[in-house]
């Protein structure tokens, strides 16, 4: 579903306003952890932030849009550009990513499908030793990564900030794949459908799918141009080590994009398929008709030179089958042998089904 933005015109650059209906936040979900240490907290004021001297990295995550004061409070303490607060709360952004002298700034969008696809994004702050993220809703799939943290599995809590966000951005990355996976669905059975019983309400269906994967296409197309830049660019944010893994991530993107580029094209041909199975549907209907009429015209022939009743009596060649005694069932046979004549006929042409000669 496409948003408006609610832009107030000529407010100075960086100035910061919520988005209309936007979620209040209830505090932050901070994290802070090195390889041999962890700490999870829910805050609610950034004096209870763990302290920064004491090494290692720290995960600031705030869901909801609502709460300017506390973006400008998270802005001044961490040193994030006005610029970039601005975007974070004027939603929906293009994918991006954007260098600062203290942090990197990186925009992508997570995808829910429920009646809808519904679009959120979600904004990356990240420092040398701190990462922050905004989202507009609570619940995402960044769980199995808080699940790592926690117990320590692999080797996120052994390395730095851009680590943490090469993972977050993989995760919303592979969440792609399930949606995929479901559309395909959607759009393999649209394909039966539009060839076995294309009706008015599967012409609805086919442009809910291809609106979906429009959407898709505008989050996937600009995340991969956004990661392509942070393996480009020389940054002192972002380590070898997760440059590495970041080009595996981007190899993902380009996996869906050719996913989705496939299932556009497919869902571009359902238009023509559609529109040529009502034709043919409709080919069909018009050919019985046109058989039953090709019929009747001969038997109407029939009929109507033996309803002009002239009369015999007054000569011999005023239809004497009249007065024959085997007149009626006569004409009635050769009406029946001239349908089945014509019907075997019909069929030996191949207009009824059969192979045509």
């Amino acid at each position: 579903m496409r948003r408006k933005r609610v832009n107030v015109p000529g407010l100075p650059p960086g100035t910061l306003t919520a988005p209309t209906g936007a979620i209040v936040p209830d505090g932050m979900h901070v994290f802070r952890f090195t390889a041999d240490d962890f700490e999870e907290r829910r805050i609610t004021s950034l004096d209870d932030l763990p302290a920064r001297d004491g090494g290692g990295v720290l995960w600031v995550n705030v869901d909801g849009l609502g709460d300017v004061a506390l973006m400008e409070r998270l802005g001044a303490h961490f040193g994030l550009h006005p610029l970039a607060l601005e975007d974070a709360l004027h939603v929906p952004q293009r994918p991006k990513v954007e260098a600062y002298d203290d942090h990197i700034f990186f925009v992508t969008r997570i995808l829910h499908l429920d009646r809808d696809l519904e679009a959120e994004q979600i904004s990356l702050f990240l420092g040398r030793d701190f990462l922050i993220t905004f989202q507009e809703h609570p619940g995402d799939c960044l769980e199995p990564i808080r699940e790592r943290l926690r117990k320590g599995v692999g080797q996120i809590r052994r390395q730095g900030a851009d680590y943490l966000m090469y993972a977050i951005v993989d995760a919303i990355t592979d969440h792609f794949f399930p949606l995929l996976e479901h559309l395909g669905e959607v759009v393999e059975a649209l394909e039966d459908e539009v060839v076995e019983n294309p009706v008015r309400a599967t012409l609805g269906r086919v442009h809910d799918i291809k609106r979906h994967l429009l959407e898709m296409r505008r989050s996937v197309w600009p995340l991969r141009e956004a990661t392509n830049s942070l393996l480009r660019d020389e940054s002192p944010f972002v380590g070898e080590t997760a440059r590495l893994y970041l080009r595996d991530c981007y190899d993902h993107t380009v996996q869906v994009l050719e996913v989705v580029e496939t299932y556009r094209e497919l869902a571009g041909g359902l238009m023509d398929v559609y529109l040529s199975s009502v034709s043919n549907k409709m080919n069909e209907v018009m050919k019985v008709l046109t058989v039953i009429a090709t019929i009747f015209i001969p038997l109407t022939f029939i009929a109507g030179i033996y309803g002009m009743n002239f009369n015999p009596e007054r000569s011999p060649l005023n239809m004497p089958e009249l007065n024959w005694r085997w007149g009626y069932p006569a004409v009635w046979g050769v009406m029946v042998l001239v349908t089945i004549g014509m019907l075997i006929f019909f069929r030996r042409k191949g207009w009824l089904g059969g192979r045509g000669r």
